[in-house]
């Protein structure tokens, strides 16, 4: 299998496990306690990004110095979530808001990293929220989860 079909196939099976859930605090705790970074699934997901990234397959653009890249559309075996994934080094990223909430998985490449503060593990944030995506203490990989593909990057 491709690096490609590796990931999608475990993130089906991450988004099978938590259709219907509200994008709130309580799953970012269901995540982190059942697929949590050292968890079997967390590490599908994370070879499947690192191989990717070797290939040239995923994180393929750059802009202001972060690389990312869309890897699959929202689609039904995906729970209707689109996949991006981004490596951010020392960095803050683009202000935006999430209409319906993002799932983020934080994989850093440096044991220091942080996203938004967050070492490694699951990041949920809910419908509406907003930030400015940032990665300090290092480098680090992130999968977005995005319900519907929806993101609104602000003009400012």
């Amino acid at each position: 299998m491709s690096s490609l079909s590796d990931l999608h196939q475990a993130v089906a099976e991450l988004t099978a496990a938590i259709t219907g859930q509200a994008l709130e605090p309580a799953l970012q705790s269901k995540l982190n306690a059942e697929f949590g970074a050292e968890s079997a699934l967390a590490r599908r997901i994370r070879a499947a990004c690192d191989q990717g990234v070797a290939d040239g397959l995923l994180c393929q653009r750059e802009a202001a110095g972060i690389r990312y890249g869309r890897v699959f559309k929202p689609e039904p075996a995906l729970g209707e979530f689109s996949v991006d994934v981004v490596d951010m080094q020392d960095i803050a990223g683009p202000h935006h808001v999430h209409p319906q909430g993002e799932i983020d998985l934080v994989m850093p490449l440096d044991a220091d990293a942080r996203f938004d503060g967050h070492a490694a593990g699951w990041v949920v944030y809910g419908p509406g929220s907003a930030h400015r995506p940032t990665v300090r203490g290092g480098r680090a990989r992130v999968l977005y989860l995005l319900p519907r593909g929806l993101i609104e990057f602000s003009r400012a």
